[in-house]
């Protein structure tokens, strides 16, 4: 028996949605080979990290052994795949490969960062291959809601392996390649190691809709609207952005691209030409000049993001651009779940103002970007593996996944963030455990999850903050009465007296019944001044607040 093994390793995407990160080893135990698939972000929101800008997994474990990395493989452009490339690449220091168009979207990263564009390199799709250690490596065409999605072919002493990537079964998705099932199933033909599998929808019982179906429903809503018709979507979807421009120009309305990513998208679809006969745009200084029932504004912020163009829309203006009563705003899009409370605000906000508001919830203006419960079996069909991994999904998505695989005849292996899973010879075991978590980007630095900034943000944010500040002279005597200054706090309390002077009160009492070994006693005197605070603000308010003790002794 070969003393070498074969290893898969999600550090993150399985067992959540987002902030895709996983790994391939090949090799004797602890000194395997190293190739990286995907590298993605999360979102932050404001009840589990505050104040957060993008969140990522922790690569402690690559960055460790970062010497036995061969190369990064991106499967597509999507935030959730590509979006920490930048973040991670001076940690790593790996080349990175991608398709033409993903490239574009992670050089234009890459770039603000200072790296150059070649830390980034191209690689076409089969049967172009890219050497990396004992892996060779390719990308096999699949269809999703961005361009040029791939799966990865994964060829290894070991046997082959397919790292599916987010995927649907699409035979028309306008824009970018529709699944090719011969194609599949001569990569397929002798045989199929392990398929690592997206499992995003695998509790949708029905076939997935074709991208092609959205397009007479959207003509027919834009040709009937009077006003102005506003509609957005995720800016990584080109070929949706395509056919409701295409519908904006058969019903004679100027289009208008607003948002940075949605414009960022469309100009990398049109430079790697994945994008052809898009409809002239006009900017908004022009639109200003055109009727409003000709007109057609395509937006960022199908999910409520606040500074996106669809928020600031609802609030106002945005770029001069105004909605006014009579005009039509459609939500092409799905509400990923977490957002749902965003995205009424700005339904909301937008009927008061007169606004009509279409969303998905009659299925007629949206398709999902990934495979249903039939065309996950169609996959497995096709590629017919010795074991199914899901991955790209919460634990329950990745549970049922591994029941929809063993009911059907093959082995499903059930392996969340920091599961080692042995793939060598035909029964898979879980090899170690690795320690995982998050990085949180909060503005320009890395903090981890463990840190405690974010949960000493959440704890100020429930409870408020005080601060208590104390003056002794040399002798370690007080000074005069300590003070505080309140954040976040209610002016008064129960007994309707001020609250920062019944704190005051409470602690100039203790300082002048104060031992003298505590007060010389540092630690000692803050932790009894910020126990006394608390105690006494949860008497007066019921809440016991973040206490900063300021201690400061004249010499």
């Amino acid at each position: 028996m070969s003393s070498e093994r074969l290893i898969y390793l999600p550090l993150g995407g399985a067992g959540e949605i987002g902030m895709n990160a996983y790994v391939y080893g090949y090799g004797k135990p602890g000194k395997e080979r190293l190739i990286v698939v995907d590298l993605g972000v999360a979102f932050p929101d404001m009840d589990t990290s505050p104040g957060v800008d993008l969140i990522f997994a922790d690569i402690s474990w690559l960055k460790e052994n970062r010497d036995r990395i061969e190369a990064v493989f991106i499967t597509h452009a999507h935030e959730d795949h590509v979006g920490a490339v930048a973040h991670t690449y001076e940690a790593l220091k790996a080349p990175i490969y991608a398709r033409s168009f993903t490239a574009n979207i992670a050089r234009r990263k890459m770039e603000e960062y200072g790296y150059p564009e070649e830390t980034v390199q191209i690689l076409g799709p089969l049967p172009h291959q890219q050497g990396a250690g004992p892996f060779m490596v390719g990308f096999l065409p699949i269809s999703h809601s961005i361009p040029e999605s791939s799966s990865l072919v994964i060829d290894t002493p070991a046997g082959r392996v397919i790292h599916s990537g987010d995927f649907k079964i699409d035979l028309t998705p306008g824009v970018g390649e529709p699944f090719d099932a011969a194609l599949w199933t001569e990569v397929c033909k002798d045989g199929v190691k392990a398929l690592i599998c997206d499992s995003t929808n695998v509790f949708s019982p029905d076939p997935g809709r074709s991208e092609a179906s959205l397009g007479p429903a959207i003509e027919e809503l834009v040709s009937n609207a009077e006003g102005m018709v506003v509609a957005t979507t995720f800016a990584s979807n080109v070929a949706r952005v395509k056919t409701l421009a295409d519908a904006g120009k058969k019903a004679g309305r100027s289009i208008v691209l607003m948002g940075r990513a949605m414009r960022r998208m469309i100009e990398a679809a049109i430079e790697t030409g994945v994008l052809r006969d898009f409809p002239k745009v006009i900017s908004p200084e022009d639109a200003r000049a055109v009727p409003r029932e000709n007109l057609m504004l395509l937006v960022t912020g199908s999910q409520g993001e606040r500074r996106a163009a669809s928020a600031q829309l609802a609030r106002g203006k945005y770029q001069g651009m105004e909605m006014k009563e009579g005009d039509l705003f459609l939500f092409s899009s799905k509400t990923i779940p977490g957002n749902e409370r965003d995205v009424i605000r700005i339904i909301n906000q937008f009927s008061e103002i007169g606004v009509d508001v279409v969303d998905d919830s009659s299925g007629k203006y949206h398709v999902s970007g990934h495979a249903n419960r039939p065309d996950l079996e169609t996959l497995h069909d096709v590629v017919k593996p010795q074991v199914v991994i899901p991955m790209h999904g919460e634990h329950r998505h990745l549970r049922e996944h591994v029941k929809l695989a063993d009911t059907r005849g093959y082995q499903g292996v059930l392996a969340v963030n920091g599961m080692m899973i042995d793939l060598s010879g035909n029964k898979p075991k879980v090899a170690e455990y690795i320690e995982t978590g998050r990085t949180y980007i909060d503005g320009s630095v890395q903090i981890g999850a463990l840190d405690g900034v974010v949960r000493d943000r959440i704890r100020m944010a429930l409870n408020g903050h005080v601060t208590v500040t104390v003056i002794l002279d040399e002798d370690d005597e007080p000074l005069g009465d300590p003070w505080v200054d309140l954040i976040g706090l209610p002016e008064t309390g129960r007994n309707n007296a001020p609250l920062a002077e019944v704190l005051e009160e409470d602690l100039s009492q203790f300082m002048g019944r104060a031992k003298a070994a505590t007060l010389r006693d540092g630690d000692k005197l803050n932790e009894e001044l910020r126990r006394l605070t608390r105690q006494s603000a949860l008497n007066e308010i019921g809440k016991k607040p973040e206490v900063t003790v300021v201690v400061s002794r004249l010499s």
